[in-house]
């Protein structure tokens, strides 16, 4: 015992940086482009935990590659083509292993999927600081299980790291207190500029014949409540085909299974079916697009940074920052997919022009490893005064 806290307070107090001491978990393609900025931000304190949520090539292992990640330190086995409940709880009885063996700081976590709830979860029992990454994002949709998993950490996380005001006033009318809240803005925004920046990705091959169209419409869904059955699946894409400009849909794997479940085929055409883009990729398609059409999260706030329209297909959003900006336009159950993606061509998109970002000036990442470094550093002053 006397060993072990000499050893506590000598690491509190030496100069060295401690290596590998903050946790980022993460599982899926969105988590890994907007945590990138701040792993590289962490450096050598950075112990990247992957927890299989998405670990192949398509989702995950491309884009480990292309933001410098490399391979991650720890890969969970057993999470991945799970169901929900199994995949959270694997999750968490791996990763109450991992920081039982190595006993992390502080555990960082981002956004809204089953890695978050999962790490979450599993920092908190053991005892570590949680800091939640896009804290305060409410669909108030229960039906969507990324609502249930926002909540979730809203309750566990130590420190709220929010991307915007309106996050941060759902938090305290939840009854965060005031101080484990701080709006850093989103890493989006440095995420999308700097893979913008890096390169001037090709888009030609994407095409028929290597042709760019004058005028096109990038698609992307993915969802379960536009993929989980053949009407909701067929209301999409047939309201895709019905669209005054040729559409790209680069097909998600859940996408493109459910098209061959339910035996649909896109209008031939006009609705062209591709393999996922990279980030780098799809960045260059959304930039060059007339029009974006989606479900995703993560575009609502990238065509922001863009200056691109969106029409968001989904029931309720939990950005509504990207509609109130102007970006975005919400098409729910009740509207006419095709109708609306035809006006917003019309309209086109020289009002975008000069718009602010809602998602903030591209610093938040700098913050956030700020903070964990805060956190971390307190806790290791904590566990040396416990155990001395």
């Amino acid at each position: 015992m006397a060993r072990h806290s000499r050893e506590a307070r000598h690491r509190s107090t030496e100069s060295p940086r401690p290596r590998k001491d903050i946790a980022v978990v993460l599982g899926t393609r969105p988590e890994i482009i907007k945590l990138a900025p701040v792993i590289a931000e962490l450096g050598d304190r950075a112990l990247v935990v992957h927890t299989g949520q998405h670990y192949d090539r398509a989702l995950s292992g491309q884009f480990l590659e292309q933001f410098g990640i490399g391979e991650p330190d720890v890969v969970l086995q057993g999470v991945g083509g799970r169901d929900r409940g199994t995949q959270i709880a694997t999750a968490i009885a791996a990763l109450t292993t991992l920081f039982a063996e190595r006993a992390p700081s502080a555990v960082i976590v981002q956004g809204d999927t089953n890695a978050v709830s999962a790490g979450a979860q599993a920092a908190n029992y053991a005892g570590v600081p949680v800091i939640h990454v896009e804290a305060g994002l409410r669909s108030h949709d229960r039906a969507m299980p990324e609502e249930l998993n926002r909540l979730v950490v809203g309750v566990l996380a130590d420190v709220h790291c929010a991307a915007t005001e309106h996050n941060a006033e759902n938090l305290r009318r939840e009854g965060v207190p005031a101080d484990r809240i701080v709006v850093t803005g989103n890493t989006i925004v440095e995420a999308t500029k700097e893979s913008l920046r890096r390169s001037a990705a090709p888009i030609a091959q994407f095409f028929p014949c290597g042709e760019v169209p004058e005028r096109f419409v990038l698609a992307t869904i993915h969802r379960p409540e536009n993929t989980d059955t053949r009407e909701s699946l067929a209301r999409v894409l047939v309201a895709l085909g019905e669209i005054d400009a040729p559409v790209l849909l680069p097909a998600h794997p859940r996408t493109r299974a459910a098209i061959e479940r339910f035996g649909l085929t896109p209008h031939p055409g006009r609705v062209l079916l591709t393999d996922p883009a990279d980030h780098s990729q799809f960045l260059a398609l959304a930039s060059c697009a007339a029009l974006l059409v989606s479900d995703s999260g993560g575009l609502q706030e990238e065509c922001t940074v863009l200056g691109r329209p969106l029409l968001v297909v989904r029931r309720s959003t939990e950005r509504p920052e990207s509609i109130d900006a102007g970006f975005a336009v919400l098409a729910t159950p009740g509207v006419d997919i095709a109708a609306a993606a035809n006006q917003m061509l019309r309209d086109g998109s020289d009002h975008l022009d000069g718009l602010p970002c809602p998602y903030g000036d591209g610093s938040a990442s700098t913050q956030i490893a700020r903070i964990a470094r805060d956190v971390a550093a307190g806790a290791a002053i904590r566990s040396a005064g416990m155990a001395a």
